[in-house]
């Protein structure tokens, strides 16, 4: 199937190409024909072109996703060659992932795509038993190193003028993180066993907002376990509440119009009565909510964050919720 679509948009380009070739060759013959001259009939030699054309294939290759890139791969070592080019699966993996460049990266473009796209999330590599299920949510961009995170539904402008993190968490259970990798991020709702037991048959769930910078599952430090987790900073809220709320913003874009829609919350979080979980991304911001049943206990919002290294920088960012 594959080679067919490919075959097709190769012809078709290849008949405007042949087209346009005929046509201007008539214009040529045209200015430089005598008026009075007589010409006898000449037989054009069509040019034949060549199916094993790079930068026709490259070109060809902008429409495919990656799993017919692969296929297209497969075919023999020249189609490898040429499909394996790191422009193609940059560009793909852009595409697909609707984000901007985010200039140099520290794997290749194909590598990053397959850690996207493989169906893996930091579960797999870690915790399995505490697991229950997850959702793709997207990806957005980090283009400042300072994050903004948040259990509220609104900005508030004295929070941005806390520098304190115990202070932020004690009045608005909000917090800035300093020193985050910039690039591209990709974002999973995870809904995990409570840890308020050890008890494997537990029925009790628990929601977490999971960002990742996008070549975390590729390092080293992460594969070996050595980079882990920390809790960073709580917050209760000891009081009747109606959904469980976590939003994590590139902080230079706190305040712009990119981000408007997710503090539009009524758009995005569903009817009262929906208690499914619903996500919203935008360039440089995503959010998740759940709506709760009629509870008194409250619930208590967590942060973790994970460091490439002691002293790294910040390359994943959990948020998560448990009710009281």
């Amino acid at each position: 199937m594959i080679w067919r679509v490919a075959s097709y948009i190769y012809q078709e380009i290849s008949n405007v190409l042949l087209s346009k070739s005929i046509e201007r060759m008539r214009k040529r013959l045209k200015r430089t024909k005598g008026i009075c001259s007589c010409s006898s009939p000449r037989c054009i030699n069509h040019s034949t072109f060549n199916w094993y054309e790079q930068d026709l294939w490259t070109y060809i290759a902008r429409f495919l996703d990656g799993r017919s890139l692969v296929m297209l791969g497969a075919t023999n070592k020249w189609f490898n060659s040429v499909i394996m080019q790191d422009c193609i699966w940059k560009f793909t993996c852009l595409r697909d992932l609707q984000v901007p460049d985010p200039g140099h990266v520290a794997f290749s473009w194909s590598k990053l795509y397959a850690s996207v796209v493989d169906g893996s999330h930091s579960f797999i590599f870690r915790q399995q038993e505490k697991h229950i299920d997850w959702m793709r949510i997207g990806a957005f961009s980090f283009d400042s190193e300072v994050a903004f995170l948040s259990q509220r539904m609104s900005a508030s402008v004295k929070i941005l003028k806390q520098e304190n993190i115990d202070d932020m968490l004690q009045s608005y259970g909000s917090c800035l993180l300093r020193k985050i990798k910039t690039g591209i991020w990709i974002a999973d709702l995870q809904l995990v066993r409570c840890p308020v037991c050890d008890q494997e048959k537990c029925e009790g769930t628990m929601q977490m907002l999971d960002a990742r910078h996008i070549e975390l599952f590729l390092n080293q430090g992460f594969q070996d376990g050595s980079w882990d987790y920390e809790l960073v900073g709580s917050h209760e809220i000891k009081k009747k509440v109606r959904g469980a709320y976590g939003a994590i913003f590139d902080f230079k874009y706190l305040t712009s119009k990119s981000t408007a829609g997710i503090f539009d919350y009524k758009s995005w979080i569903g009817q009262p009565n929906d208690f499914q979980p619903k996500a919203i991304i935008a360039l440089h911001a995503v959010a998740v909510n759940t709506n709760l049943q009629e509870n008194q206990a409250g619930v208590l919002i967590k942060y973790h964050t994970m460091r490439a290294g002691a002293e790294g920088e910040i390359v994943s960012i959990r948020i998560s919720q448990q009710l009281l």
